[in-house]
């Protein structure tokens, strides 16, 4: 790969990521689609069967065969609404959360090391580049 090749360098990194994806999954010991619906609830909380089906972009039904797994994994637990007992919250378990961390924490502190060795010119292009990226894919996926 010439030294000059952003672009499959950009290549390499998607490469990369979905590699780093597949071993999650398979360290968790669940489906790419359970591996997403467990990100979101990582990171944004609990939510509704409905709600985490919308983010992911699949069926209502699909989303429930998806929880069926995880909850029988045990990843998840399912708790009846605190305001709406007529609907469901879906919680990952702490145990699976704290493994899943345990797993991304060297990825997470190999970038902070990463961005801290940069000084602010560097960091303003890098930002500016994947500013752009982002929109790129954003622009291909509307």
């Amino acid at each position: 790969m010439p030294e000059d090749d952003i672009r499959a360098r950009v290549q390499q990194v998607a490469v990369r990521q979905q590699r780093f994806e597949r071993h999650l999954a398979r360290a968790l010991d669940v489906d790419a689609m359970g591996l997403e619906a467990m990100d979101h609830l990582i990171t944004s909380g609990p939510a509704t069967p409905t709600e985490l089906a919308r983010r992911l972009e699949i069926s209502t039904a699909a989303m429930t065969l998806v929880l069926n797994r995880l909850e029988g994994a045990g990843h998840v637990r399912r708790d009846r609404h605190p305001s709406d007992g007529r609907k469901l919250v879906v919680t990952a378990a702490s145990s699976s959360s704290d493994r899943a961390y345990e797993l991304v924490l060297p990825m997470i502190d190999g970038i902070e090391e990463l961005v801290a060795g940069m000084d602010a010119a560097e960091r303003a292009t890098v930002q500016t580049f994947l500013d752009r990226l982002i929109r790129i894919y954003d622009d291909a996926t509307d």
